[in-house]
């Protein structure tokens, strides 16, 4: 179908899909979350066209792990979808209601946004997240998947589009534009006509694309180039438990750890500790010159896995087995190169002080900020949202992981009884 008339479809649709009530919408959902697990087969084997091709040209292998799907991982998008239905649904809410001096009742209430656009690249599950968000608040969606996971996302729309004909909605709610090329990417972001928000997700460069050429209202979603910064304070075995997590848990996903901080007064008691988990998982060390002086003899027999850092380095988001690390003299200066290299994802501190804790909090500026906890619990599942539509790094509208409520716009409602302006 050409792009103009996906988008106008998807436009007639979302007037449809903003009038559904709650228990419908449920249902619909639930149903295409039991769809999804009865179709585990089908998907897999479509998404193993997207690996072949994914092997033959060398993806790397955090990028690899995206793209992936199993059962299990079928499983947890259908859970995914399961809890969206579960969550209240913030359409027709009201948010305030106020009398004028002259009688008007004026009143703020949350309404669907109408037609969502997600630019993505490649991951599967996105497709599923995207759609079950977007449908809970009353939105069509229009997808623009990447070729690496062309194959699945066909395989998973078509899936989802069957679920909502059998209870009697429009698959029109969620299309999927097949065209990978850029240059209909580039037409899509000039969609203003018929879609009126454009959420891109993925690296650095398609991120900067959407927010360079669109003509469309844009919720930046960022890269993650986060850090952790181990406190003179901190507690050396719960920095190393965290480091492991942030960093060897999944090391393709925007909110792993790609970056330490030091403070000098205890680079030389912990890094046994530090080299531990990084020697055990593979982890490349990228060191300025006092760290790297602290590692060698630990990375003595594993000499490939310690390096000098380069300036590069503190601003990389790897995705990858690979962290950077700096040494800082104090609290101060840990917080001015986080804002300064940071992308405003999500940062953490490891430390025994509250004063501490409290300063980090207040002035990194970030949209998830931690204390003695790992930066992979930035997630919609994880922050009670059920799936997400991304993680915005912006500050207009949304911030962070984005549940229900960032797909919402509002509406002001005034209820009067003959008033006229004098």
């Amino acid at each position: 179908m050409e792009l103009t008339e996906i988008c106008r479809k998807a436009k007639e649709t979302s007037r449809q899909t903003g009038k559904l009530d709650t228990e419908t919408k449920n249902r619909a959902l639930l149903a295409a979350a039991d769809a999804l697990v009865q179709e585990a087969g089908y998907l897999t084997a479509e998404n193993e066209k997207d690996l072949l091709r994914a092997r033959e040209n060398r993806m790397p292998e955090g990028l690899y792990d995206r793209l992936l799907l199993n059962e299990e991982r079928v499983g947890q998008m259908a859970e995914g979808l399961r809890q969206v239905a579960e969550l209240p649904d913030p359409v027709g809410e009201v948010l305030s209601m106020k009398k004028r001096p002259n009688g008007l009742l004026i009143g703020l209430r949350r309404v669907p946004l109408g037609v969502v656009g997600i630019i993505y690249e490649a991951r599967p599950n996105v497709t599923v997240d995207a759609f079950g968000l977007c449908f809970k608040t009353g939105n069509a969606v229009v997808l623009k998947g990447g070729s690496d996971a062309v194959s699945s996302n066909k395989a998973i729309v078509s899936v989802l589009r069957s679920a909502l004909a059998l209870q009697g909605i429009s698959g029109e709610a969620v299309s999927l534009i097949e065209d990978t090329s850029r240059e209909t990417a580039a037409e899509f972001m000039k969609m203003n006509r018929y879609v009126d928000v454009l959420i891109p997700r993925g690296g650095a460069g398609l991120i900067r694309a959407v927010v360079n050429q669109a003509t469309i209202p844009v919720i930046e979603t960022g890269t993650g180039n986060c850090h952790i910064y181990v406190d003179k304070t901190a507690d050396y075995e719960m920095a190393a438990k965290i480091i492991r997590n942030a960093k060897t848990q999944r090391i393709g996903v925007c909110n792993a750890c790609e970056s330490l901080l030091i403070h000098e007064s205890v680079v030389e008691a912990f890094m046994p500790y530090l080299a531990r988990v990084l020697l055990e998982h593979g982890v490349e060390l990228r060191a300025d010159e006092t760290i790297f002086a602290a590692a060698q003899e630990l990375f003595a027999e594993h000499p490939q896995l310690l390096k000098r850092a380069a300036e590069e380095d503190w601003g990389t988001e790897y995705l990858d087995y690979i962290i950077s690390a700096k040494t800082v003299s104090s609290l101060e200066e840990a917080v001015s190169h986080i804002n300064r290299y940071g992308t405003g994802h999500s940062e953490a501190i490891i430390t025994e002080s509250y004063r501490h804790a409290q300063q980090f909090l207040d002035e990194v500026d970030a949209a998830c900020v931690y204390v003695n906890a790992s930066t992979r619990f930035s997630d919609g599942s994880e922050f009670g949202f059920g799936a997400e539509i991304g993680i915005s790094t912006q500050k207009l509208h949304a911030r962070g992981p984005m549940g229900l409520s960032a797909l919402t716009g509002s509406k002001y409602i005034i209820y009067g009884n003959g008033q006229v302006r004098p």
